[in-house]
């Protein structure tokens, strides 16, 4: 190998530059000064190694999902098949935020069936709205209205129905929206609605978070003009007010009803009766047909939550005591568990203040007085959710007469059936789509039928209808020059159509399937909104309809607002 290689070093072969070494295994020491040093390739740098890129994805995903699964979570996540969406996890595990599709259907707790069935029937019929609107070359009238309200949270039994007011108020939005499907197709100027669903959690603790989505929504889609709802009357439920007052969306509110709520927005209204006309009523039936002078009054409110905090019951007690004075001789706050053995056979006044979820314990307590209960049971409007709920009912004491406050006693089967025989086309119409075999389910007010109808679906149709009423004539004024005008969404908005209903109202006001609505000026509160009392002999039997027994407030003209007996 020596002696060949100059030759093939002149020949340039390969092997001419091949050198091999045989290094002595023995020898680990460093090389001797006048040696060859052996040479080695550097390690490479840490970050180019070949793992951590998949280290550096699977860390990504990791967080990514960490963040998702604080975010959403199964029944509650952003839509992939359209709609709009936007929901989140709020603590306490509640899904917050807005639907108007399928794609996303608040509340899969067991017994709460009806609750998501009606979410289904108005995300079926915004569908058809936007097909008619399309058909008819946009030309008609179109908005959409949010429904807000507490659609998770309640703790509930498998067999029990939680959310009976939110499902009713649901089913009469829903009853607006399939009234303006039914009009004539060539009815230009007939509108048409979309409905967003809206959760802001139990108690409305997620408010402020669902009204800063629905802020969002409204800043993208200038069809969306209002929101009905809210529920029920607390601090939370004021903030909410204040919050979109800022947005400047005007609120319907079917059912609120302590004092002055209309305080906390400029563009509030509301549908029912406040507090002080329900204690007015309360003592003049107790002065005129009971005839007694003493009042006992316990209230209630839900765990977690006091008079300051519950607007509904602060108000409604401290209306009571100004009222009352002296002849309110006791007036305590009951809690479940605690005896009520001292009101059995009491003559006077013993009336309900709290809230409907703890009325089925109020009553059994109550079953202790045997054949000797108080004479005269009286509870304020909330109860009224629990004589909705057949199940509670099933064990209420059989022996107690219960008579409680109603604020659509002109809306229930047997008024809406004497308003058709006297050729009222509002309330023969709304009884119409309530019988329905295509609307509500079931159908309510049929002939042979035991499916009441309950009082907020008047009362959240009402809303509805006064504010799709304000667009119509705000659309018939824009158009007048060419009735087969486009609508242009952003030709009105929110707070025009809130000034646009109290102008209408300004003269006879609003002839409402639950009575006359008339506001004045300077106040969101109704003036004698009809009230009733409502009375049921056996409060488990829930085949006998209850019987109006006294009211107060106006039906249907600007008449006096007389309170007296039926």
């Amino acid at each position: 190998m020596g002696r060949a290689l100059p030759e093939m070093r002149r020949l340039r072969r390969p092997a001419a530059w091949l050198v091999v070494l045989r290094p002595d295994d023995t020898d680990t020491g460093p090389p001797s000064r006048g040696g060859v040093r052996p040479f080695s390739a550097p390690d490479p740098p840490w970050w180019s190694r070949r793992f951590l890129p998949a280290a550096l994805c699977l860390v990504l995903v990791a967080a990514l999902g960490v963040w998702v699964g604080t975010r959403w979570g199964p029944g509650c996540h952003p839509s992939l098949t359209g709609g709009r969406v936007s929901v989140e996890i709020a603590a306490g595990g509640e899904c917050v935020g807005y639907s108007d599709s399928a794609a996303q259907v608040f509340n899969n707790d067991p017994g709460q069936d009806r609750l998501r069935t009606v979410q289904r029937r108005i995300f079926a019929q915004n569908r058809a709205a936007e097909e008619v609107w399309q058909r008819s070359d946009r030309r008609r009238p179109f908005l959409t209205l949010v429904y807000l309200g507490t659609l998770t949270g309640n703790r509930t039994r498998a067999d029990e129905e939680s959310y009976v007011s939110e499902r009713e108020e649901l089913e009469g939005m829903a009853t607006a929206q399939y009234a303006l499907l039914k009009e004539s197709a060539g009815a230009d100027g007939a509108a048409l609605l979309r409905i967003v669903v809206a959760n802001a959690g139990r108690q409305m603790i997620h408010a402020d978070r669902a009204v800063a989505m629905l802020a969002e929504l409204a800043r993208d889609d200038p069809t969306v003009l209002g929101v009905v709802g809210l529920v029920e009357s607390r601090t939370s439920t004021a903030r909410a007010l204040r919050e979109l007052n800022q947005v400047g969306l005007p609120v319907l509110a079917p059912t609120l009803s302590a004092d002055r709520m209309d305080a906390n927005s400029r563009l509030y209204l509301q549908i029912s009766a406040p507090n002080a006309d329900q204690v007015k009523m309360v003592d003049a039936y107790a002065r005129q047909v009971l005839k007694v002078d003493q009042a006992h009054v316990f209230y209630t409110t839900l765990e977690g939550s006091s008079l300051t905090e519950d607007l509904y019951v602060g108000t409604l007690v401290d209306g009571l005591r100004q009222r009352f004075g002296a002849r309110l001789t006791r007036i305590d706050e009951w809690r479940t568990g605690q005896r009520l053995t001292g009101e059995c056979g009491y003559p006077g006044l013993l009336f309900y203040a709290g809230r409907w979820s703890d009325f089925d314990g109020f009553l059994r307590a109550l079953r202790e007085c045997g054949g000797n209960p108080p004479r005269h049971l009286v509870a304020d409007d909330s109860a009224n959710r629990y004589m909705a709920n057949p199940g509670l009912r099933a064990a209420a004491p059989g022996n107690l007469p219960v008579t409680y406050v109603s604020k659509a006693s002109l809306a229930t089967c047997a008024a809406l059936r004497a308003a058709q025989d006297r050729r009222d086309d509002a309330r023969a119409s709304f009884l119409s789509w309530i019988q329905a075999d295509d609307l509500l389910d079931p159908p309510r007010c049929r002939p042979g039928s035991e499916e009441q109808v309950g009082e907020r679906v008047s009362l959240s149709y009402d809303a509805a209808m006064m504010l799709i009423r304000a667009v119509e004539s705000l659309a018939a004024r824009l158009h007048h020059a060419d009735p087969r005008q486009r609508w242009e969404p952003r030709s009105v908005n929110p707070v025009a159509v809130h000034a646009e209903v109290l102008r209408q109202n300004a003269g006879q006001g609003y002839r409402g399937v639950a009575g006359l609505i008339r506001f004045t000026p300077d106040s969101g509160e109704p003036v004698d909104k009809r009230l009733a009392l409502m009375r049921v002999e056996q409060v488990p039997d829930v085949a006998t309809a209850p019987v109006e027994v006294f009211r107060c407030g106006v039906a249907d003209t600007s008449g006096p607002a007389a309170c007296g007996p039926v």
